[in-house]
């Protein structure tokens, strides 16, 4: 039940933040002079409306994005309303029009701050640059190869507790060479075999022990595929997911550096977006490919995974990844994006200024039929991956785990 709570809840948050993103379009228009006719949300057929002043605000029955219908948005569209020709948005300044394109994007941005203040003074802030884990055992396996109800399949080595490691002991060296992270040990295990050193501390003084390292298939350990590797069966300490939380004031600083990695994080992201897309098609197949794009749909089902463990700073970090996402990617320059058309607009200021510049008279306003070819290509690509990405969420959706 809490599963389909989170479901929802998160479905909700987004639907809000296409709200808010179509309210900035509106909000910033209303404030110049524009006329803006229409503010909906979703598309297809009309589930109600009303009419308040000049504008019309309704809902639609699709709830996959929105609109916000300004008034003379490019000069392909024909005025026939005296009004309507006198507030069209291509008569307005051109650091007008740009404020109005961005302020879509501004307001997810501005949201997802806010919800990074509301999770620094609630739940705390993910730990998204963790510290190496440092190579302390933390548990002692009874066995290498255990069964899924906890139990130790028979025959199964205990390499570490044989040797007798103990909670609590830091590894220092394996085979005579250096170990400064959990890592390091890993990695040295798995490339040994048989009667293997190793130096560890123990209560501040230094210890070695002959550990008889067992070679198993690395699928025993929890990893994938057949390759075989050494092990000894100990677990590393957790790191702790989330920061204590902070109070109103210190929330502020880490608010600024918490939103500045994220927005690194989120362009490294966008960048890379392309060439995730193939593994999409793994994904589909049944392959378990956590590094994939996920629509709205994946993103909700992870939702409800946070909401039924409680893992609330899970939910409110997959808002603000949504919409730090959403924010930067429509500020893309290509066109039908807020992006492709702040492009447009800055093209034409800088034009004119260079022209003015040079005794002339301002040129004409971009045609946009020339760009047509390319907008329904890129609207053509942006269907095709949505359509991948919303069927790999259904038929092999990301899972959130304990």
């Amino acid at each position: 039940m809490t599963f389909v709570l989170g479901v929802v809840l998160f479905a909700v948050g987004i639907g809000i933040s296409i709200a808010l993103h179509e309210a900035g379009h509106l909000g910033s228009a209303k404030a110049f002079g524009m006329k803006v006719r229409r503010y909906f949300i979703g598309f297809g057929p009309t589930l109600f409306s009303f009419r308040r002043g000049e504008t019309e605000y309704g809902l639609k029955l699709i709830p996959a994005g929105g609109f916000c219908d300004i008034a003379g948005m490019t000069a392909l569209e024909e005025l026939s309303d005296p009004d309507d020709r006198r507030r069209a948005f291509i008569r307005f300044p051109a650091w007008q029009r740009v404020v109005v394109l961005s302020a879509g994007a501004l307001t997810h941005f501005v949201l997802g701050v806010v919800l990074i203040y509301a999770m620094a003074v609630s739940t705390g802030l993910p730990n998204l640059n963790p510290a190496p884990t440092p190579a302390v055992v933390s548990a002692v396996s009874p066995c290498i190869a255990m069964r899924t109800d906890g139990s130790c399949q028979p025959g199964s080595p205990a390499p570490a507790r044989d040797a007798g490691l103990q909670p609590g002991d830091r590894v220092l060296a394996v085979a005579g060479t250096p170990v400064r992270d959990f890592d390091d040990l890993v990695a040295a295990i798995h490339s040994r075999s048989g009667p293997t050193e190793v130096r560890f501390q123990r209560e501040g003084q230094q210890r070695t022990v002959v550990i008889d390292v067992a070679r198993v298939p690395i699928s025993a350990l929890g990893g994938k595929g057949d390759e075989v590797v050494g092990a000894i069966g100990v677990s590393p300490p957790r790191q702790p997911a989330v920061t204590p939380r902070y109070g109103p004031v210190d929330a502020v600083g880490k608010t600024v550096s918490f939103t500045g990695t994220m927005f690194a994080n989120t362009w490294q992201g966008v960048k890379q977006f392309p060439q995730r897309v193939p593994a999409l098609l793994d994904r589909i197949a049944g392959q378990d490919r956590p590094d994939t794009p996920f629509s709205v749909v994946g993103a909700s089902v992870l939702g409800g995974d946070a909401a039924g463990f409680g893992a609330w700073w899970f939910f409110l970090f997959l808002l603000v990844a949504m919409n730090l996402f959403l924010g930067v990617f429509n500020l893309l320059p290509l066109l039908p994006l807020d992006g492709g058309h702040i492009a447009v607009n800055v093209y034409e200021a800088i034009r004119n200024a260079i022209r003015r510049a040079t005794g002339r008279a301002n040129g004409p306003p971009v045609d946009y039929n020339r760009l047509m070819p390319l907008t329904y290509a890129v609207v053509l690509v942006f269907i095709g991956v949505s359509l991948l990405t919303i069927t790999a969420d259904i038929v092999n959706p990301i899972r959130l785990h304990r």
